[in-house]
């Protein structure tokens, strides 16, 4: 089985020694992606803003994989403050429309540099990356 590391510019980089994610075995594996936006370095204010950009990192990263959010089998969610969750599950929802992935959600102490939210994933590879 071959392991390959996915780089992208349309992500955010990883905040430290790991990879964006990793393509094995047909599976594409994304690291927790921070609402970090690429282009400026900083986070959108509000759970529902970074639920978004968090999102549009995972797909990024999905994408120079191979894969999509399409292709999604498995989420995990962490939030800072699970009474935000509703807000973060109405934004999730827009992205996951028809069949969601399994998924796991839990509330964490805290985050890389505060964020308020953070999503991986496991997806089937659709192409070749």
């Amino acid at each position: 089985m071959t392991k390959h590391t996915i780089r992208t510019e349309k992500a955010a980089p990883a905040v430290g020694p790991y990879a964006q994610g990793i393509r094995a075995g047909g599976l594409v594996f994304a690291s927790g992606q921070l609402p970090i936006d690429p282009a400026t370095g900083a986070f959108p204010e509000g759970v529902e803003a970074q639920t978004r950009r968090s999102l549009a990192n995972l797909a990024a990263v999905l994408e120079a994989g191979g894969a999509s959010l399409a292709s999604v089998v498995k989420t995990t969610v962490f939030l800072k403050d699970m009474n935000e969750f509703a807000a973060m599950n109405a934004v999730y929802a827009e992205h996951f429309p028809g069949e969601a992935p399994a998924r796991s959600t839990v509330e964490v102490a805290r985050l890389p540099r505060d964020a308020r939210v953070e999503i991986e994933a496991i997806a089937l590879a659709t192409e070749a990356a």
